[in-house]
């Protein structure tokens, strides 16, 4: 006798397909632009119906601003990992950086900007980004903190993490125009010996010695 095939918990299905909007959304905002992508392109690539779509996400604004903290968190729990295998020692500073560069040439980063762009000219969009990328900032700044083992007590110590974000952040943008890997390892290796210098002169790296295999971010699905 057959048995009949098990029944997936509504609520399963439901988070499933929730979940397949957002990938969509964050590869359209990749691929496209916020311009380019539309709630219906949205639909259609995750293979959802518009009115369910429509159920979930009423407005474009809502989708995309899910979608990318949907990833950011993820991303989130990547860096989390990749900074449980950075080195100890004279090449932690390097690799710590090289580990942030490399979040920042991610895909999240340019579907991030996206949404920065958008929201400069929409209030509507700014109220509803702004909250979301203070949240990530302070993140972001605390995990470097902590990985980097500053001490924000002493005198412009929190300014060189402020500007160790900031060039990762911009380096990051360089990226969305083209592969900028090579030029970006070199800077981050100067900007490391800089931050050695001023934060942690005994883990100081001399400019000629070798660079130790960097922990690399869990891979994202490439994008259609």
């Amino acid at each position: 006798m057959a048995t009949a095939p098990t029944r997936v918990p509504q609520e399963e299905r439901t988070r499933a397909m929730r979940a397949r909007l957002l990938e969509a959304t964050v590869e359209l905002l990749v691929e496209k632009g916020f311009g380019g992508t539309s709630t219906t392109l949205v639909s259609e690539r995750a293979g959802v119906s518009r009115g369910a779509q429509l159920h979930h996400f009423p407005t474009k604004n809502d989708l995309v601003v899910a979608a990318v903290a949907h990833l950011t968190e993820i991303r989130g729990s990547d860096l989390e990992r990749a900074a449980a295998a950075l080195p100890d020692g004279t090449h932690r500073t390097l690799a710590v950086l090289e580990m942030l560069g490399d979040h920042f040439a991610s895909p999240v980063f340019t579907a991030a900007l996206e949404l920065w762009v958008a929201a400069r000219t929409d209030p509507a969009l700014h109220d509803a980004v702004a909250p979301l990328e203070q949240r990530v900032g302070r993140e972001t700044h605390r995990l470097t903190v902590e990985l980097l083992g500053v001490d924000e007590s002493q005198p412009g110590a929190r300014e060189l993490v402020q500007a160790t974000l900031d060039l990762v952040r911009g380096l990051g943008l360089a990226a969305t125009l083209g592969d900028d890997t090579a030029r970006r390892r070199r800077i981050l290796a100067q900007w490391a010996r800089t931050l050695d210098t001023a934060l942690a002169p005994d883990r100081a790296t001399p400019a000629d010695s070798a660079t130790p295999a960097r922990p690399q971010l869990p891979q994202q699905k490439e994008t259609r």
